[in-house]
């Protein structure tokens, strides 16, 4: 009757006595039923007076086709991804939630009991984090030659809240950073907004090319190298051990502090080479992150390094938000204990490699061809051919519901990138998907 304008805004509701006798319901359930009306928006409640009309919520629709310069610009593609829906979300930078809706995660999740163990109280927590979380990130860590004591890893909102402290701590406007290019947009965007001066360093198919490094290196004197060194975003690569060891020998030379992201570490084998490993955090911060493994909402990530980086990192996470959420880090300790998470780990290994493995099967069908074969996580590094229009094949896939991660945006110039896109292997081998691509693909003198 709101929705429909029945009921005007103002309009003053029936008693919860006389709604309830009405409508053949308890006064409790009709006290509900106003309370949720008026937590989504619909009624007010005022004290001695009841429950009055606000009128229909009004949801603004976006245009359904954005402009194609909004589409590829940074901001634009974190908008798209995260605010509409598409039928197929090839570029998106996340597993979609029909592999986690089906797992025992999901399970953990429904049963009352999985918050049996997280009474949490009054106060915030630890600014460091859950202790016995970080207890158990110290033997996964140790499981991968990286050696650290619970006070070396301080827990944070996501792998990406560690690197916006460690921006704020270590860097101000004007200071130098090197990335990998073509990398990581989001942290392009994070550093750009701290007026720092960020260049890129040529990603090669076994990491960061050593030669481009060094160049820049003693050009441009930066402070800080950001880095993914496995199952790279946007190109699925990995870097290999000896390229491990020359960036490492560059950074002692040259005193740089290197910031290493491993999203993806859960779903690695533990013997891959890391830097952080290599380092022992001598020059390498190390950032990780569950969000990637169980669910994009579920905001636990960590930073681990020198001692007193952690402790000045964590004096500025009190600074600028208190402390992170303790009650999801207890979830994500119960997983862990109970045996769920290394069983869900178990089923989504064997899912990825699986939709990896049939991806670059469709994928070389319909003629699409990789600049780098994947090494590990979720992302196909594609090849666009010079003859089509990145541009417009971002805007005809939107027009079809297909989310495109275009390469532009993953490199800080325009020259500096081949013409490619990300592609999510959960969704790499959607028929429509590849019904587009044969039809843009077919007249490419290219692939002929």
């Amino acid at each position: 009757m709101i929705e429909s304008s029945t009921l005007k805004p103002g309009t003053r509701l029936q008693s919860i006595r006389e709604a309830a006798k009405e409508n053949a319901v308890s006064k409790n359930t009709m006290a509900e039923a106003y309370d949720r009306l008026v937590g989504i928006g619909y009624l007010r409640a005022k004290q001695g007076s009841g429950y009055f009309v606000i009128g229909p919520r009004h949801t603004v629709v976006p245009d359904s086709i954005p402009q194609q310069s909004e589409a590829i610009s940074v901001i634009s593609l974190l908008r798209q991804q995260l605010g509409r829906k598409f039928k197929v979300p090839i570029g998106d930078g996340r597993l979609p939630y029909s592999w986690i809706e089906d797992s025992e995660i999901a399970a953990f999740f429904r049963s009352p009991k999985s918050l049996r163990d997280t009474n949490l109280r009054d106060g915030y927590g630890s600014p460091m984090g859950y202790l016995p979380l970080r207890e158990r990130i110290a033997v996964l860590l140790s499981e991968r030659s990286i050696q650290a004591d619970p006070s070396q890893v301080l827990l944070t909102n996501g792998a990406n809240h560690a690197m916006d402290l460690i921006i704020r701590h270590m860097l101000v406007a004007g200071d130098v950073v090197l990335v990998d290019e073509p990398g990581y947009y989001p942290l392009f965007g994070k550093l750009t907004l701290s007026k720092v001066t960020i260049i890129g360093v040529k990603r090669l198919k076994d990491g960061p090319d050593p030669i481009d490094f060094a160049l820049k290196a003693e050009k441009y004197k930066p402070k800080i190298f950001f880095t993914q060194s496995l199952a790279h975003n946007p190109t699925g690569s990995s870097t290999s051990i000896s390229v491990a060891h020359k960036i490492l020998t560059l950074v002692e030379k040259h005193n740089i502090l290197v910031v290493e992201d491993d999203p993806f570490a859960d779903v690695l084998a533990p013997s891959t080479p890391r830097m952080a490993a290599l380092d022992q955090f001598n020059r390498v911060l190390y950032i990780g992150t569950f969000s990637k493994t169980l669910s994009a909402n579920l905001r636990v990530g960590y930073v681990a390094g020198n001692p007193d980086i952690i402790s000045a990192l964590c004096d500025l996470k009190m600074l600028t938000m208190v402390s992170s959420s303790e009650f999801g880090e207890r979830l994500v300790y119960n997983l862990m204990v109970n045996g769920h998470y290394v069983r869900h780990l178990r089923q989504l290994k064997k899912r990825t490699d699986k939709a990896r493995i049939q991806a670059l099967i469709d994928l070389e069908d319909v003629g699409v061809k990789l600049i780098f074969q994947p090494t590990g996580g979720y992302y196909i590094w594609a090849e666009i051919p010079k003859s089509l229009d990145e541009f417009m094949l971002v805007q005809s896939a939107m027009e079809q519901g297909i989310f495109l991660a275009p390469g532009s945006v993953f490199a800080l110039t325009e020259s500096n990138y081949p013409a490619a896109m990300r592609l999510n292997i959960a969704h790499a081998s959607n028929p429509l998907f590849l019904n587009f691509m044969s039809e843009h693909l077919k007249n490419c003198p290219e692939i002929k």
